[in-house]
């Protein structure tokens, strides 16, 4: 079969649409969370949720017990080169980051070969995508940036994307969790990526629930059909 990335900004509705998917597809589906939160997934390497856990517990004893940063900033804040860098702490990590990623790659590549469609519960590239622009401006480690090459050029990409697009002020009336700035700076990135990405396909996520969910299920329907025709390969809207 083929795997498909259901990406989308806090406030999208991706978490909804996602559920329903899982319950209610006409077709096999398998879900594997491809994100940076390790709180959020449900395949990952004993060694990630362990550096993870190590790390929440460094941020709750530096800041007296409270929790400053959520998952997804410990994992993918941008850290500086800096003259107290450990070269072999960030070998470890990098190994680490990447033996996990392709740990789920692996179990992706399994689910299919048993027939399958897998989704994927975002996706690295879109994750890092803001982070991406941000390394512009700045110099990051060469550790990162060997990651970063990884994900782009190594590691499998989706065969689909399925962008739940929004205006931030649409998304920030919702939930309220990060700035409209912010929101614009993320969707911006996303869009950017998904120029560079084959199947990218925008759906208008301030439509009702079900209207959503049927033009997700529309895309998702046709690109089988296109795939088994042999000619899979679009950009743009539902």
């Amino acid at each position: 079969m083929f795997t498909v990335a259901l990406i989308g900004l806090d406030g999208a509705g991706k978490t909804t649409i996602s559920d329903k998917l899982r319950e209610s597809f006409p077709l096999p589906m398998k879900y594997l969370y491809m994100g940076i939160n390790i709180d959020s997934s449900n395949v990952a390497l004993p060694t990630s949720r362990l550096a993870h856990a190590l790390k929440k517990y460094k941020q709750r004893k530096k800041h007296g017990g409270a929790e400053p940063l959520d998952s997804k900033a410990l994992y993918h804040q941008v850290r500086p080169r800096s003259k107290k860098s450990n070269p072999l702490r960030s070998a470890l990590r990098l190994l680490n980051r990447v033996a996990d990623e392709s740990y789920r790659q692996i179990i992706s590549w399994g689910y299919q070969l048993r027939g399958n469609i897998v989704l994927y519960d975002r996706h690295y590239l879109f994750d890092f995508a803001l982070i991406d622009l941000e390394s512009k401006t700045q110099k990051v480690r060469l550790s990162d940036r060997l990651h970063r090459w990884f994900i782009a050029r190594v590691l499998a990409r989706p065969d689909m994307v399925i962008f739940l697009d929004a205006p931030p002020e649409v998304l920030y009336a919702r939930k309220g969790e990060w700035s409209v700035e912010y929101l614009r700076d993320r969707r911006e990135a996303v869009l950017y990526q998904g120029e560079k990405t084959p199947n990218f396909i925008r759906v208008d996520a301030t439509q009702p629930v079900e209207k959503v969910y049927d033009d997700v299920c529309r895309n998702i329907l046709r690109f089988h059909e296109a795939k088994k025709s042999g000619n899979a390969h679009h950009n743009g809207k539902p």
